[in-house]
């Protein structure tokens, strides 16, 4: 059992949901009655407020970004798309995270724990994936073994996280879990992020939205779909050049979306 275990269970004794992978502040007072909505919003950020000063306490980040075109996996999409069914269409999600599990392969110490002064890698990929809160704050629920399971899946367990993570339903086997996180503000029309690692994480990949950009290839310039993508990772667990080749795999995956 961990700190934040102990601490988790005390948040949940006072009537105070702690979001997956968050440690509850310790000097926080939390009323023994349910709390107000007011309250519990204000709670819940109070604790990321507490397990980001305790990231950017423990973890040495680096932080490296990179830009994608997106135009073969986007005409990819079209197409697939046009074969399925309304209810079992993908979103450019499930390609990045797809293409982020896969990634790990190429780069493993990307993907495990920092504890006990060592890193612990993980055979399997957990992969956190962050969900805002209608109410606000945020949860990082896991989509478990990511790496064996195809884009169609990953696609239906995304939908399926972010509808129960937003009606307070997910499972104690989702939280908390994740061996590397995603995060994706595209739907809030930013361009780039540089994320705080959830501790005991070693990296957080961030993606910003796609948008057309200038783009040169083979001696000329065009208009083509791009997103930003950004790894923020323990330099105890890592360098940036094994970042780097990190976030060049996630580029090579997305690239040929077929095999997704």
């Amino acid at each position: 059992m961990t700190r934040e275990d102990v601490e988790r269970a005390a948040a949940a004794r006072a009537g105070t949901a702690v979001p997956a992978g968050i440690a509850a502040p310790a000097a926080t007072a939390v009323p023994a009655a349910a709390p107000a909505a007011g309250d519990r919003r204000l709670a819940i950020r109070r604790a990321i407020a507490a397990a980001m000063e305790r990231a950017n306490r423990e973890i040495p980040h680096y932080y490296l970004a990179t830009s994608i075109d997106m135009s073969q996996a986007l005409a990819w999409l079209e197409a697939e798309n046009a074969r399925r069914p309304l209810p079992e269409r993908l979103l450019v999600a499930a390609l990045l995270l797809r293409a982020v599990a896969l990634a790990v392969a190429d780069v493993p110490e990307m993907n495990g724990t920092w504890e006990g002064g060592a890193l612990r890698a993980s055979a399997e990929v957990h992969l956190g994936v962050a969900v805002s809160l209608r109410g606000g704050g945020l949860v990082a629920p896991a989509i478990r073994s990511a790496q064996a399971k195809d884009v169609g899946v990953i696609m239906r367990e995304l939908r399926d996280l972010v509808r129960r993570a937003r009606a307070s339903g997910l499972r104690s086997s989702e939280m908390g879990t994740a061996t590397l996180t995603v995060t994706n503000l595209g739907d809030a029309g930013a361009d780039a992020l540089f994320g705080v690692i959830h501790p005991p994480q070693v990296a957080l990949v961030g993606f910003g939205r796609v948008a057309e950009r200038p783009w040169a290839t083979r001696g000329r310039v065009e208009a083509r779909p791009v997103v930003g993508a950004s790894l923020s990772a323990d330099h105890r667990a890592s360098d940036g050049h094994r970042g780097a080749l990190f976030l060049a795999a996630i580029d090579r995956r997305l690239q040929r979306p077929e095999a997704l």
